[in-house]
Formats: structure tokens, sequence, C-alpha cells
């Protein structure tokens, strides 16, 4: 991985693992390195059964620029490519919730980068630039997926045909990002929700991840059949079981004890 960390993973006591890009000189603009130290982060996390939650974030004044474009793609542009997709999917069907912190400029693959989480947090100062078409570059980082499933087909055409910056007040008020917040109270926002989440049933907080991401391609009836697999085995989890005793002793679950 280099002897630079380009990509910096902590993890709490809570289990709240938070994974920091780690370029701020280059306002955090993708590189090889960058993506291989992402994915080793991401895949030791997904081993680590202390990990509850995940925060990704950027150093310094940017979540992250997009593709360093001066830096060479290696080893081609393909292999590049689908190790860059592979980020993003491991973001994406990591069995913990994923919150995107997100100050500053958030452009091009870093705009669907943050996208890719599951929460996403805004500070009032961020930006999500989707200039792929004024680089002449077509879509990356998962957007062609995300983006309409957000904001709606049409919405997103605008957004990737005019390679608009969305402001975050802006992205908040159509649907691409959850929260949009004054910068100094972007950190506790960011902590609440993670601690929240941390505490909360993990097991029943993967299987409700995996049943939102899959909505769109079900039918009615194969959502009906997955919930209904789904919460026979939730009704055997130690984690009802505690969710049920709580609710009668009339205190908070302690999942954790699960």
């Amino acid at each position: 991985m280099g002897d630079t960390a380009v990509v910096i993973t902590e993890v709490d006591a809570a289990g709240v693992a938070t994974i920091t890009w780690n370029r701020p000189e280059r306002k955090n603009g993708l590189n090889k390195a960058m993506v291989d130290q992402g994915i080793a982060a991401l895949e030791k996390i997904g081993a680590d059964d202390s990990c509850r939650v995940v925060v990704v974030t950027g150093a310094g004044s940017s979540f992250c620029s997009g593709m360093d474009l001066s830096e060479r793609i290696e080893p081609d542009e393909v292999t590049f490519m689908r190790r860059v997709g592979r980020l993003c999917t491991l973001i994406h069907d990591l069995p913990l919730p994923v919150i995107a912190k997100v100050r500053g400029g958030a452009v091009g693959y870093g705009a669907n980068l943050a996208l890719c989480a599951d929460l996403v947090l805004a500070s009032d100062v961020a930006v999500f630039g989707e200039i792929f078409a004024e680089r002449g570059l077509s879509i990356d980082g998962g957007g062609s997926w995300l983006v309409p499933r957000l904001v709606g087909l049409g919405r997103a055409k605008e957004i990737m045909f005019l390679a608009s910056r969305v402001t975050a007040p802006e992205a908040a008020e159509m649907g691409l990002v959850n929260r949009c917040v004054p910068d100094a109270d972007l950190d506790q926002l960011t902590d609440d929700w993670a601690n929240r989440l941390a505490d909360g049933p993990r097991r029943a907080l993967s299987v409700i991840k995996g049943q939102l991401n899959a909505s769109f391609e079900r039918s009615f009836g194969d959502a009906i059949e997955a919930e209904v697999l789904g919460q026979s085995l939730a009704f055997r989890s130690k984690e009802s079981r505690e969710g049920a005793k709580a609710f009668f002793e009339k205190r908070r679950p302690d999942f954790r004890s699960c």
C-alpha cells in the first residue's frame, strides 16, 4: 500500500469506524494508492465484528475532488475503473450503515463516492459537482444508478447534462443528500447519528440495508417474500428478544449485549 497513508482508518470504542481520504494537498483527488487503500480499509472493516457503523470523510477543506487527472492511469483504463467501481460497491454493499460527512467540494467521482453512502450529511459550504460532461467524460462512481434514484430521472439528466454544481442547501431540498447543516454543526450531527446507529441492532440494520438497496429491482411480491424470510429469522434473534424485553421493561434496548 506504499509508505504514505492516503486513507486513514480509525475505530473508536463505540464501534464507529471512520475512513478519511487523506490527500488534502490535492483536495483528496483520487489516485491508485487511494483506491487500493480504500478497498483494503473497507474489506478489513467488513470482516471486523467490532465495527457497527462507518463514517467516510475527507481531510482538510474538501471531501474529494474526483479523479486526480495529473496522475497516470495504471495499469490501464479498464482495470483502474473496475478497481474504482469496487471501492464504490464495497460502500454500497457493506453490511453496516455508512454515513458520508461532506465538507467543501465533492466533485465528479467525489460527488458519487459520497452518494454511495447510505446517509449523506453535508456542511452548508459543501458543493456536489457532477461535472463529467464539462470534462468530456461519462459518469462514474455509480452516479448513473444513484442520482436518478435520489432525485428522479429528469432531474438527474439536468444535473448530468449541464455539469451542474449543486450546493448543499439545494442538494438537501431535492433529496440528493439527507441533511444540510451549518458547518460548525456537522461534526456533532455526524457523531450523534453514528453513535445512535452503533447502539442499534447490528444484524437487523444489515438486513434492512440489503432490503432497501434491492427495492427498485424487486417486484412487490419479491419484496414481500424477502421481508417474510428476513422477519422470520429476526423473530428468532437475540436482538428481537432484547427489543421486546426492553419494551416491556420500559427501557432502551441494549443491542450491544446481543
